[in-house]
């Protein structure tokens, strides 16, 4: 099982390591910054020691493990080796997941996918018409940026996510669980909470870091499924 580093820092962009595992499907180590496909954001993209490690993943959808791929060979079990994200690209990325939760927030209906990327994101709605003043909703977004509100993480276990189920926003996809505790992202602090739903994803510490936004084009998907793309406007 990897140790991952990222939950409790998601600003860590290099550390020592020892490879677990190594061979044609890529390398596993005790511990890691990477964070792996899953949820919508895609995974990190770095180095282990002199290897570019060109995706992350969840070998086989085991979220307990993560698998570096890498271009080239020569780690063996038992290496050690620092490892370095590409803090830029990761950088941009836990900035648009931030923008995303805020976007769930302006437009509270259920979401029903969505993707992150370092220039733009998008979620799909379960959404029968399109918002009637874009304008409106943009404003409140860039205001809630402007505000620097806290972003942070905590933990509620099982049964408490059980009892509290209108915290999960996302209809097709459930917070894994199995482990005893599901981990949520809160934005805004106690009486003044703007979001709070489970995320096992990388974000900033403050809303201020995200930057000014700019909602696009909002696309029909299905009878009453809208995706909704969100830029930033830099």
């Amino acid at each position: 099982m990897t140790d991952y580093l990222f939950r409790d820092d998601p600003y860590l962009a290099e550390a020592d390591a020892t490879v677990t595992a190594a061979g044609p499907e890529g390398v596993e180590l005790d511990r890691t910054v990477f964070y792996a496909s899953s949820g919508g954001q895609p995974g990190d993209t770095g180095r282990i020691g002199g290897l570019a490690v060109t995706a992350t993943v969840h070998p086989n959808g085991d979220r307990a493990r993560v698998l570096h791929l890498v271009d080239g060979d020569g780690l063996a079990p038992g290496d050690a080796v620092r490892i370095a994200l590409d803090w830029d690209r990761r950088y941009r990325l836990m900035r648009m997941h931030s923008a995303l939760h805020l976007l769930s927030v302006v437009l509270p209906y259920g979401v029903t996918g969505g993707q992150i990327g370092e220039d733009k994101g998008r979620l799909d709605f379960d959404m029968p018409d399109p918002p009637d003043d874009v304008a409106a909703l943009e404003a409140r977004l860039n205001a809630w940026v402007a505000a620097d509100l806290p972003v942070a993480a905590e933990w509620i276990t099982e049964a408490e996510l059980a009892a509290q189920p209108e915290m999960v926003k996302t209809m097709k996809v459930k917070p894994p669980v199995g482990q005893g505790r599901v981990r949520l992202i809160r934005i805004g602090h106690g009486a003044d909470t703007l979001d709070l739903q489970p995320c096992g994803g990388t974000h900033v510490r403050a809303t201020g870091e995200i930057g000014p936004l700019r909602i696009g084009k909002i696309e029909k998907k299905g009878r009453e499924n809208r995706r909704v793309n969100l830029h930033f406007a830099e």
